[in-house]
């Protein structure tokens, strides 16, 4: 899995959001700017972000660091 992949869950599973993702295959990090975001508090915004992720995260993503914004 790459950068790029995770990118694409994000962006499909999130509509509205822009994501930049780097890491080296097992430990990532992702900053997602997404309208729907306005108003959530930050852990609301990630579990947000993993819904998107689904199965992956428990699964193939190892570790995920999020900054999340509603930009």
């Amino acid at each position: 899995m790459t950068p790029d992949d995770i990118k694409q869950w994000i962006e499909v599973g999130l509509t509205n959001a822009q994501a930049s993702v780097t890491g080296d295959g097992r430990h990532f990090e992702a900053t997602v700017i997404c309208p729907d975001f306005a108003g959530k508090d930050m852990l609301v915004q990630h579990r947000m972000v993993y819904a998107a992720l689904g199965e992956r995260m428990q699964n193939a993503i190892h570790a995920l660091s999020l900054k999340t914004r509603a930009e």
